[in-house]
Formats: structure tokens, sequence, C-alpha cells
């Protein structure tokens, strides 16, 4: 048995009160001792899930020269091409860049936007939406709106076992920035082999609040850093999301909760036709939320200065743009 356990939410859903603390429990408990779990009972289907991988995959199937129209650079609305990140720089691994291509899409509600031009060029932006690929837009909003209510419930089933108001969290992330990356990691046969100290994702952590995780099995697939120090094939159940913490809950918790270590292995020479797509979602806070590190009774003894959610982000996704 790994150290990753499987949550079921629908004892939390009954509102059964018992069921709900018990669910509240697990989550408090994988959260503390490795910072991931997956969770199942979360009333997302899978076909909504396949839809959203479908409409991808036709888009990363276009010649280079139709995809270049869309690219940009990390923390951009559209296609990240290969080489553009590194996720390893983030916790000081130089690493070769990710071995993989994406598509990025973020919050752009137009009632969020602050007036700032520089604020909303960056955590407000305009989509951009591949003509070429008319269905993707509306199969990835409606994946959006399931990962935010996900999220929302997450962070609150996280406050119900600090033992504090469910709204602990979620007041100030009713317009949560957020991002969900459609990750596609090619096969050996196509990105060929990898250099030394390559992966798919290098070794990091995330940074915002909730990840949710939907991933295909792969030989070369995800690892988180185990509690006893070393690296683990993170378990794989085909209705599960995955879930782990990141920088900024981690630091709201004043460090009760783990922003732990994990990365996506290179193509494998035993599997090298292999062929991924993961869709990450990013939960995030209010772009102007101020974080202050919970205290003693329900946090560590610490000593984190309060941040500024958008720009404590922002420093975090400087750090893992190549070039």
């Amino acid at each position: 048995m790994g150290s990753v356990p499987i949550i079921d939410l629908e004892p939390w859903y009954s509102g059964e009160p018992e069921g709900m603390a018990a669910v509240a429990a697990q989550v408090d408990e994988a959260l503390q001792r490795v910072g991931f779990f997956l969770v199942t009972g979360h009333g997302v289907t899978r076909g909504c899930r396949a839809g959203v991988r479908i409409a991808a995959r036709s888009f990363f199937e276009l010649p280079d020269e139709v995809k270049e129209q869309y690219a940009v650079t990390v923390g951009g609305r559209g296609w990240l091409p290969p080489g553009v990140e590194a996720n390893g720089f983030a916790e000081g691994t130089v690493t070769p860049p990710d071995l993989k291509e994406s598509y990025s899409i973020g919050a752009d509600r137009t009632t969020d936007q602050t007036g700032d031009p520089e604020t909303d060029d960056f955590w407000f932006a305009d989509n951009v939406w591949p003509s070429e690929i008319p269905w993707l837009e509306p199969v990835v909003g409606r994946y959006l709106e399931q990962m935010q209510e996900l999220a929302q419930e997450l962070l609150k089933i996280a406050a119900v076992a600090l033992g504090a108001e469910p709204d602990l969290f979620t007041r100030q992330t009713e317009r949560a920035t957020h991002t969900l990356n459609i990750n596609r990691y090619p096969s050996m046969d196509e990105a060929g082999e990898p250099e030394p100290g390559q992966f798919r994702i290098g070794p990091h952590t995330d940074f915002g609040t909730f990840t949710v995780l939907d991933r295909q099995p792969g030989k070369g697939g995800l690892q988180v850093w185990s509690p006893d120090g070393e690296w683990e094939d993170a378990p794989f159940h085909p209705d599960a999301f995955t879930i782990n913490t990141g920088d900024l809950l981690a630091r709201w918790s004043g460090d009760r909760w783990i922003s732990n270590r994990h990365r996506v292995l290179p193509p494998q020479a035993e599997a090298p036709d292999e062929d991924l797509v993961s869709l990450v979602y990013f939960h995030e806070a209010d772009h102007d939320a101020e974080i202050v590190a919970l205290q003693p009774p329900l946090g560590r003894e610490n000593d984190h200065e309060p941040v500024t959610s958008s720009v404590f982000l922002k420093k975090l996704l400087d750090a893992i743009t190549v070039g």
C-alpha cells in the first residue's frame, strides 16, 4: 500500500453529520501526512472528462505551424509549446525543459476585472479558442464549472476538518483565479529519448490552494514524494481525481498541511508509443486576497508574514518560465 489514500466523497455530499466528519478527518490526515489523496464520489462523469480530452487531442494533432498562432508562454492563455516550461526550476532544481505541450485556459470573467490593466491583462485576460476546434470551448467551459465547484467543496471540507466555519477559506475564494492546463505528454517515438534529468514534468510543488488532476495511467506517470523520503507511484482509479495541496494553502494552514513534491516521469523505453493527456485544474484564491497563516491550535507555530495571493503566485510562475 502506498501513502496516498482514496477517499469517497459520497458521505460528505449525503449531509449526514457522522459521514461528513469522517470524510473531513480523512482529508485532514492525508494533507498532514502526504499532501495528496484521490477522491471518488465527486459527481463529475467520465463522459465530461473524456470530452475535454478528445477535443484537446484534436488540437494537439494540428500541424505545429497552425498551433504556433496560439503560442504563449507560462501564465498566458493558449498553446504552450514544448520547451517553454521547466517546473523543477521552482524548487531550484536545474533540469532540461519539461517534455510536454499544453493548452492553458484561465479566469477571464469580466465581472472580476479590476480596472487596472496590468492586473487584468495577466489574471483576467481573454481566453483564446482555436477556430479549428470550435467544440473545445463549450466542453472546457462545462468542465471548468465543475472543477470550480469541486475545488470550493474541498476547501469547505478542509475548513470543517479544522473544526472551523465551513467558509474559513471560501470567503476569500469566491472569485478565485484559476488555470486549467491540458497537458499532452508525447511518446518517446515522437519526442526522442529524454535528456539526462529530463521529465514530462520535473520535481516541483504546486502553487495555489487545491489542484484537481484527471490523468491517464502510464509507465511514465505521476510520482509523489513519500513520507519515507522516496519517490513512489501515485495510485490510479479510473473514476477518481487526484487532489493535492498547493503552496498557498499550505502556508494558509500555518504549515499544518503539506504542499508536497511530485513529478511526471519521462516516457519509458518499455512503452515508447505511450502518449498521455492530463487535465490539471489549479484553484487559487481571490487575486487580492490577503492570506494570513493560521496559528495554533489550528495551524502550527510559524512566522509567515501575510501575503497577497496574486503577488505570491506570480513570483512562483515566473520561476518556472524558461528563457
